[in-house]
């Protein structure tokens, strides 16, 4: 199934931090920090067309979301955010 966002929001794909410190100490679930920087997946028809708003990224950019945006759902067994365009940080080079 693919998520098509509406308005102006854009589908991100957390990407997941590691397990293990450079040391090799392994961390436990609940001493892992939440990471806030994601993967487009998929950016509404309403940005890709729009002539008010310069959309400056494209599906596959790492980016920068704010913390406590968006709303997670489950898609085809993988966790996704659907979020506003506005929400976005940056972009990773």
């Amino acid at each position: 199934m693919n998520i098509k966002p509406l308005g102006e929001r854009v589908v991100i794909k957390k990407f997941e931090t590691e397990n293990v410190t450079a040391s090799g100490i392994v961390l436990p679930d609940s001493a892992k920090e939440e990471s806030n920087v994601a993967e487009v997946v998929a950016i509404s028809e309403e940005l890709k067309n729009s002539e008010e708003i310069q959309v400056d990224i494209a599906v596959g950019d790492k980016v920068l979301y704010s913390k406590y945006a968006g709303t997670e759902v489950e898609v085809d067994g993988d966790k996704v955010i659907v979020i506003k365009y506005q929400d976005l940080l940056a972009v990773l080079a």
